[in-house]
Formats: C-alpha cells, structure tokens, sequence
C-alpha cells in the first residue's frame, strides 16, 4: 500500500512539474499575444464608440451660392437629403441666389415650400461669389457652416467627411479636388493659382478655390468676404489665428450649363492675392510696408548721387551721366512711398465702408 502511495505520488509531482514547464513555455510566449489583442479590443472598441457617437454638432447649415443653375437644383437638393440622412444632427440649407436669369428663383422657393430646412435669399442683380457667401453666412445659425457649389461638381457626401475633420478641432477644414473632371487649361492654371497662393501665403493646402468648406461659427463671424476674396478664405483665417486643414473629395464633372468664371478671373485672383497680403499683414501697419521701401528707395537714390558727386567733386563730367537722372528719381520715389506711408498711418481700417446689398426677396 505504501508502495502504492509513493508511486502515486511520485506520477502527480512528475504531471505537475510537467504542466508547470508547459505553462511556463506558454506564459513565456503568451504575453505579447495578449497585449495585442487586448490593444486591439481598446482600439476596436474607441473606434466603434467614435463611430457611434457621431458628429458632435447639433446644427449645421449649408450654404451655396448659385447664378443660372436650374437644372442642377433638383437634383442637388436630392443629394443633399440623401447624403445627410442617416446623420444625427440637424441642418439647414441656404440658397442665395445671385440675381439669376433664368428660372432657378422659383425652383429654390419652391423648395423652401415643402421643405422647412430649406432657405433662400435672393440678390436684385448680380453681385458676385463673395457677396453672396458673405448674406448667407449671416443668416446661418449651425454650429458648423458648410459651403458648396450649385453645379453638381461638388458631392453632398463629403459633408460628412469635412465636419468630422472639423470635428478633430480645427477651425476651417477645406476641400481637395485631387482628380478634377475640368478642361485642360482650367485644371492646370488652377494649378498654377494654387502653388502662387501657397508661396506666398505659406499656408500647406492644395486647394484654395475648392467650393467644398467646413467651418466653426467662429471664423465666419471674424472673416468679411467681399470683392473676390472667396478664393482666399483659407488665408484670411489663417492670418487670423485659426487652424486650417484639408480633406480629400471628389470632383465630377459638370452636368449642366457651363463655367461662370473667365479668363478675366487670373487677373482679377492675382490682384486679390495682392489685397490680401496687404490687409491681412500691413492693414494695421502699413508703416512697414510703406516706410520700408521708401527708406530703401531713398537709400538707394542718395547712393547714386552721392558716387556722382564723388565724381564731380574730382573733376569729372555729369552732363553724360543718365545715373544722375535715375539717383533723382529713386530719391523722389522713396519720398512718396513714405509719405504714403504715413498716410496710411492715419487713416487705417477706418475709411473701408461696407458694401450694401440690395435683397430683392427672403424667405
């Protein structure tokens, strides 16, 4: 019996101590399996909770400027009630019709009819894309501003994907045509606009002009649009303190109707980027602008002179000398560019008056 006992014993201790390597070999080789997976459950499941929360804006509002667009309305409306559907917060849409010819005032009134979410302002003549963005962002009363085009180049559901960016905590988030569905000389001279306006602005986006945007209340009501300077919205929110970025959406190719914007638009963006370095950068201190390049005019101008008068000084002629000319002006020229300077000074971001609209109807 004892003999029993100790061979019993002895077959328990060996399974023992064979279960005991067997679960230290796997212990050794469990731990990073374990982390693993258990990162990816944390993972999995603060994605699924982000997913499931959603957009944490209650109301959004949409704006989109429009001139000559009726054949796109309607099915721009579909999409946008389509697109945004399933989202868990409110929206409004405003159409600010820009003194439009055709019949693209009574489709967007007959829109606001039926559907409450909708509305529309409408401009006696046509004053322009910045002006009709500038009536409409007054209007808004989301928490997030969404602009768009009218034309059915821009999709309705990248909504979405531009207020979860926003979402993030930035304060403006822009989109990027990365394959446009443009001709050949628009695509690529916008291009060019882009790579001018990123060199000088040094804001890292690829595309300013992109109707598709998403922004805070906030940088609406810090920012005023006038002129042509809807191209620049992203620069004049940057230059102000606000954070920028960009999300990637899609850009079809236009349906119906044709392009509103000329060659006349390059001149007029060029002279645009030029306003808006200057009001952005020197509006408070044209001083330095002003003052600097007529301290380096006048520097230069006394220079030259002073050389010729070295020159004359010993024994050498000036009748045949143009630099004499050329000293003069430079003198003269910096002069002024002071003088505008100072000006400047005195009546900064004062005498700018706001341009009036004139609203035919509102509804």
């Amino acid at each position: 019996m004892e003999e029993q006992k100790s061979h019993d014993k002895e077959t328990s201790e060996v399974r023992d101590s064979g279960q005991g390597e067997r679960n230290q070999a796997s212990f050794q080789k469990r731990p990073r399996k374990r982390f693993y997976n258990r990162h990816r459950r944390r993972y999995s499941s603060r994605y699924s909770q982000s997913k499931k929360e959603g957009i944490r804006f209650n109301k959004v509002s949409i704006v989109i400027p429009l001139y000559n667009e009726e054949e796109s309305l309607h099915p721009l409306a579909n999409e946008i009630r389509k697109a945004l559907k399933q989202e868990n917060f409110s929206y409004e849409v405003i159409f600010v019709d820009d003194g439009s010819t055709d019949g693209s005032l009574k489709i967007i009134r007959d829109f606001c009819r039926t559907d409450k979410r909708f509305k529309f302002i409408s401009f006696r003549k046509n004053y322009g894309k910045s002006a009709a963005l500038q009536v409409g962002f007054v209007q808004t009363t989301g928490e997030a501003v969404v602009t768009m085009d009218a034309d059915l180049q821009d999709d309705p559901t990248e909504i979405s994907a531009l207020l979860r960016k926003l979402d993030e905590g930035y304060d403006l988030v822009s989109g990027w045509k990365k394959i446009r569905h443009d001709p050949f000389i628009k695509k690529y001279s916008s291009k060019f606009f882009n790579f001018v306006t990123r060199l000088i602005s040094r804001i890292r986006i690829h595309d300013f002009n992109c109707g598709l945007k998403a922004y805070r209340k906030d940088v609406i009501n810090s920012i005023q649009v006038y002129g042509e300077l809807h191209r620049y919205l992203p620069v004049l929110a940057h230059w102000q303190g606000y954070s920028i970025s960009e999300v990637v959406v899609k850009h079809h190719a236009r349906r119906y109707g044709k392009t509103k914007f000329g060659i006349s638009r390059f001149f007029k963006g060029f002279v645009d980027l030029i306003t808006v370095v200057f009001t952005t950068r020197y509006v408070k201190r044209p001083m330095h602008l002003f003052g600097f390049l007529g301290v380096l005019a006048f520097v230069a101008g006394i220079i030259v002179n002073g050389y010729l008068t070295y020159l004359w000084i010993t024994g050498g002629y000036l009748s045949n000398r143009p630099m004499l000319f050329l000293g003069i002006l430079l003198i003269i020229v910096g002069v002024q560019f002071f003088s505008v300077g100072l000006l400047g000074e005195m009546f900064v971001h004062n005498t700018r008056s706001e341009k009036e609209y004139i609203i035919k109807e509102k509804g």
